[in-house]
């Protein structure tokens, strides 16, 4: 079996990924939150340290890589811009420059927040020009890659979902468990996205990997507010709604600024293939496992 290293293995989306990888023989790395994944062979390695990244793929030999490993909380790297730059835009690069070496397909979750929110839904042509700093640094890292690894696969990732994984969440468990217990939830009426469930995303990066060089989107078919997502979860999951409210983005402070409306057109990736389910239906798929 040929070998795929996938960075970040501790994270939602990178424990999808593995789930589905199982045409590979699969290394997985992970920083601070140790695991076990039966089948994987997960791998302590801190992806800021360039020589032990570089030892890894020597002693490895990966077929391919997907780079899922990430800083990704906005608010965080707008607080501390200077540890998210050297996860989120150097060690990128770096990755993206060691694929070159080794002239191995190479994905790398980007998100949609490089843009600005004013002028959805966004095409891979549209003008980036993110709000916040998570955004900019991606905008960076996926620059630096295509300069270093044209071939890199960027596949900008949209809001995820789906159940907890042994070390990681999505935005859905805070928001459900909020609900149950009983204490009000606050979600935005005014902003948008397209949303897919962990496992669909994970479909898109390994349908990426194998067919796409240069910028891909892989959002949903369906673009949605958070109250309406948090709508549909109490439906889904039958969860009290009593204490579901409808607010504005203005109405609460955050360290990062969000854009509006981030909706991806994700037609090229539906042409090869790439195939998210309606919400409703993920989010039955999510209850019958």
């Amino acid at each position: 079996m040929k070998k795929l290293l996938i960075t970040g293995v501790s994270g939602f989306l990178g424990w999808n990924i593995c789930q589905l990888a199982r045409e590979w023989q699969v290394y997985g790395t992970y920083l601070s939150h140790s695991l076990n994944i039966p089948g994987i062979n997960t791998l302590k390695v801190n992806l800021t340290n360039f020589p032990e990244i570089k030892q890894i793929f020597h002693e490895i030999q990966p077929a391919a890589v997907i780079h899922s490993a990430a800083q990704s909380q906005p608010n965080f790297c707008q607080t501390h811009p200077e540890e998210s730059h050297a996860i989120n835009v150097e060690a990128s690069s770096n990755i993206a420059g060691l694929c070159a070496d080794y002239n191995i397909p190479c994905a790398f979750t980007s998100t949609d927040l490089v843009f600005d929110g004013l002028n959805a839904p966004y095409s891979e042509t549209d003008a980036v020009c993110p709000v916040n700093l998570y955004g900019e640094q991606k905008v960076m890292a996926e620059a630096a890659m295509l300069k270093r690894y044209p071939m890199t696969a960027v596949c900008r990732m949209p809001l995820m979902f789906g159940m907890a994984t042994p070390t990681a969440t999505s935005f859905m468990q805070p928001f459900m468990q909020t609900l149950k217990e009983g204490k009000e939830l606050k979600l935005f009426i005014d902003e948008f996205r397209t949303p897919v469930s962990g496992k669909t995303a994970a479909k898109g990066l390994l349908l990426a990997l194998e067919k796409v060089n240069g910028i891909i989107h892989l959002g949903g078919k369906e673009r949605i507010s958070r109250y309406d997502f948090g709508k549909l979860l109490v439906e889904v999951f039958q969860l009290p709604s009593t204490n579901l409210q409808a607010c504005r983005q203005e109405d609460v402070k955050m360290a990062a600024p969000r854009p509006a409306d981030v909706s991806l057109d994700s037609s090229q990736a539906f042409a090869l293939g790439y195939e998210p389910l309606c919400l409703k239906e993920e989010l039955e798929a999510l209850i019958n496992g």
